[in-house]
């Protein structure tokens, strides 16, 4: 931040949402944003580095070199996380804010910003859909399902100045789609495997894998795709 290098450690949870706090000044720092929202930093805000999630599955297939970070056993977050999806799932949902109820709170969304709005989609639905199109912020967007049929990127349905229709294959292969324009195969990397688009990529889109709540209470005026439709009224 600023030229300084940061540290930080797990301080908390505000709105069910972990909070970090950096060794160097002691300003605390939500995770879902990035911002200082308290002590000498406040207001700031960590510049986002783009990330994948993955299965282990799928991320070995694409880097088969690739190393694993694994904490000690006797660290505090891994006596902290252990069983936590579990233990949380059986607790009511409280929030500073009025809860939105298009989604049970805990519906698991793929969340994307882009041209100034936002858009969350349920997982079940990027599951059942993929390639599943949109526009968001005037940006055409297509989410895909890996050949593992969970992980989920998302990337800009436009090349060269032209949009893009994706569609599944007709011999149904996973992970994969093909392009009606021109009949080109790409692959779950945003890359064209075969057809005259060969080795040609896709521009990825942030996505951001959350629960319902805490998605919408970091963007308040989020769309929702839902059963086929664009959007649901904010």
């Amino acid at each position: 931040m600023d030229g300084r290098v940061l540290s930080f450690r797990l301080a908390g949870i505000n709105n069910q949402n972990f909070i970090m706090q950096d060794r160097e000044t002691g300003s605390w720092w939500q995770q879902v944003s990035g911002e200082a929202i308290l002590g000498p930093l406040k207001g700031k805000r960590l510049t986002r580095v783009f990330h994948d999630e993955l299965s282990f599955r799928g991320w070995t297939r694409e880097q088969p070199g690739g190393r694993v970070l694994v904490p000690a056993a006797d660290t505090a977050w891994k006596r902290f996380s252990a069983n936590w999806e579990d233990s949380t799932a059986r607790r009511p949902v409280r929030v500073h804010t009025t809860l939105d109820r298009r989604l049970p709170p805990r519906t698991v969304v793929y969340g994307i910003e882009a041209g100034g709005a936002a858009r969350a989609y349920p997982q079940e639905r990027v599951w059942t859909q993929a390639p599943l199109h949109d526009r968001v912020g005037g940006t055409s967007v297509v989410l895909l399902v890996g050949p593992d049929g969970k992980s989920v990127r998302a990337f800009e349905a436009r090349l060269d100045g032209r949009e893009l229709e994706l569609v599944k294959p007709a011999d149904g292969s996973r992970g994969e789609a093909v392009d009606v324009g021109t009949g080109s195969r790409w692959d779950f990397r945003g890359e064209a495997i075969s057809g005259p688009l060969t080795g040609r990529r896709l521009t990825p889109v942030y996505v951001l894998r959350d629960y319902w709540f805490d998605w919408f209470t970091y963007h308040p005026s989020t769309g929702v795709y839902l059963l086929g439709a664009r959007e649901l009224g904010s």
